[in-house]
């Protein structure tokens, strides 16, 4: 309710700084001299998009299984003019998503009536502490239910769909002669598991005549985990290892021969640590440099640096991991234990985890790169775009991306795009079941692992600049735009995004 009350008591005094067009302002002669404002007028940006993605190694699941996800999004931004030399702005985004991999954080079937055609529908009531019995997958070889938990079948656990909330408030302050822009900024998110503090500034200065430009930024995120584990580690940790206690109660564990263990015994299954999150902090400083420089009429040039640290639990306590030298332990139908890895033959068996993904709580991080863009023509003009990125857990990469957006009318420009990107693995990374337990760090995020990637896009955007047309009588539309990517990685992923987007002057 404060934000709602200060977004509206910056519109009341842009209202009324709106009585005139430009500032006058007195001089130590007495005499009047104008400025022309920053902002003239509020600007609305309303962008609204769809993300898709496939794949076929999912982090959740110890790096095998399904990654599809469907993300819808809407992001709200409102540029405000206070007076002549200041802009307040806005900008909140609601996401929200499904996941096929986040939702097999409890990937076993609790319903009586299931059959084998069902997509494995669960109930995550082992996402809070309050350690419900109706988490208890049944066995098939027990009683009539059947339990049909597997890593290429999307659970119905409550971890599957979530929203993510974000909102970043910012302020800006151009000098009196416009050579220097200076900024602060504060931003919150929120889902599920994970919550974001942040704050930052940045200053501006420009130089001969407006052809140099020298930026510096600094950005702090102070993050906060509410862990969430798989289901078999949380219940492990909280009955204290009693399995015969909760989730596993009247479930058999079998071994990778199909055979019952004695859950008594001491050749049954147990996770390598009873130990989780023991920081729920995560934190992030950042420092940024970049230049530019106009060369020519046609010709300007971009250079940029930053260096990220990162420090906290940096591992994801969602994600699994199995190690190549323990036995294999599972719960469901025996019979697909042999076709564990296959998407099509395994409907009905989840392995259980041998840990949680563990990685150094710090990590630094430097990208630096370069700009390039050159105004061919009145209808073309060539954006180029290369990054060097490395950092101290041994990845390094590359990006290259081209723009060339072509001017076919008065009002429409298209434009067309290419990104390639290329990756080494991160130490810590491994496999499904190619790390071994006696290790430190281990990962099976794929995020992490060697790819290379390849994106297409494609876009048109209609520009008004006399703001012909009108919405609801007070907004002028400014631009319109539709956007279109297709992204595919080396390593059995791919994925599709489709953005709206639009600008409303308020006259």
């Amino acid at each position: 309710m404060k934000y709602l009350t200060i977004i509206l008591s910056l519109f009341f005094i842009h209202t009324q700084a709106q009585q005139t067009d430009s500032l006058a302002i007195k001089t130590n002669t007495q005499k009047t001299t104008y400025k022309k404002r920053v902002l003239e007028a509020t600007e609305l940006d309303i962008l609204g998009s769809y993300y898709t993605q496939e794949g076929n190694h999912a982090a959740v699941t110890g790096g095998i299984g399904r990654e599809s996800l469907n993300d819808f999004a809407t992001d709200i931004s409102i540029a405000i003019p206070v007076n002549a030399d200041d802009v307040f702005h806005f900008d909140g985004t609601i996401s929200y998503y499904t996941s096929a991999s986040s939702s097999n954080l409890n990937p076993f079937d609790t319903g009586a009536s299931s059959s084998r055609e069902d997509s494995g529908a669960s109930r995550s009531g082992d996402d809070d502490d309050e350690g419900d019995d109706d988490d208890r997958p049944t066995n098939t070889n027990d009683n009539n239910s059947k339990l049909f938990g597997s890593p290429w079948i999307i659970s119905s656990g409550a971890s599957k769909q979530d929203v993510w909330l974000n909102g970043n408030f910012s302020y800006e302050h151009s000098s009196d002669d416009r050579n220097t822009v200076s900024s602060g900024h504060i931003s919150v998110s929120h889902e599920f598991d994970y919550r974001s503090f942040g704050f930052g500034g940045s200053i501006v200065k420009l130089f001969n005549q407006k052809n140099t430009q020298l930026s510096l930024s600094t950005n702090i995120f102070l993050d906060t985990w509410n862990p969430r584990y798989p289901t078999e580690i949380h219940i492990f940790k909280k009955t204290g290892g009693r399995l015969y206690q909760d989730f596993f109660s009247g479930v058999k564990i079998y071994d990778q021969y199909g055979q019952a263990t004695n859950k008594l015994g001491p050749n049954t299954w147990h996770p390598k640590s009873m130990e989780l999150v023991d920081n729920n902090a995560r934190n992030s400083y950042s420092a940024g440099i970049s230049f530019s420089q106009i060369l020519s009429k046609n010709l300007q040039i971009s250079i940029f640096g930053d260096i990220i640290l990162q420090k906290g639990w940096l591992s994801s306590p969602m994600q699994r991991v199995y190690f190549k030298d323990r036995p294999n332990f599972y719960i469901g139908e025996k019979t697909d234990i042999p076709y564990y890895t296959d998407p099509k033959k395994n409907n009905g068996v989840f392995q259980l985890a041998d840990d949680i993904e563990r990685l150094p709580h710090s990590r630094l991080k430097t990208p630096v790169g370069v700009r390039l863009n050159y105004y061919i023509n009145e209808y073309l003009v060539l954006r180029s775009y290369y990054r060097y990125y490395f950092d101290d857990w041994n990845i390094q990469s590359h990006t290259v991306n081209l723009e060339l957006p072509i001017k076919v009318s008065e009002k429409f420009t298209l434009y067309p795009s290419y990104r390639y990107y290329n990756q080494t693995a991160a130490k810590y990374f491994y496999p499904y079941e190619t790390a071994l337990s006696t290790f430190k760090y281990y990962t099976s995020d794929y995020d992490l692992s060697p790819f290379s990637a390849n994106q297409f896009g494609f876009g048109i955007k209609y520009t008004d600049v006399f703001l012909d047309t009108k919405i609801f009588g007070i907004f002028g539309l400014k631009k319109l735009s539709l956007n279109y990517h297709y992204y595919q990685r080396s390593n059995q992923f791919h994925a599709n995004i489709i953005s709206i987007g639009s600008t409303f002057i308020l006259q």
